[in-house]
């Protein structure tokens, strides 16, 4: 689904659950937003985290992002694990 180009700063785009059957340092998973991007990802739970805008967005200047999010484990050697997310902007008559 599309998101509005008016939402506010912290409006949750996606909800992304991880899982590391490990134990230890392992199974300790960490996620990030690969890029400079206005979004931001927010701890929701010890296996989950929300996909949040973190600046304002406008249609005008950019319509669509492709978001890639990184999960890595605390292992030695680290693991880790990429998924992309498509993110369409809606536009909002702001004139």
């Amino acid at each position: 689904n599309p998101i509005p180009e008016d939402s506010a700063p912290g409006t949750v785009v996606a909800v992304i659950n991880v899982r590391d059957r490990d134990s230890g340092d392992n199974g300790d998973v960490s996620c990030y937003v690969d890029g400079d991007l206005p979004f931001r990802l927010v701890s929701a739970s010890k296996n989950s985290y929300k996909l949040v805008t973190q600046n304002s967005l406008d249609r005008e200047k950019k319509s669509d992002y492709n978001i890639t999010i990184t999960a890595s484990d605390r292992g030695s050697p680290a693991l880790s694990s990429r998924s992309a997310l498509a993110l369409a902007v809606s536009d909002v008559n702001d004139n």
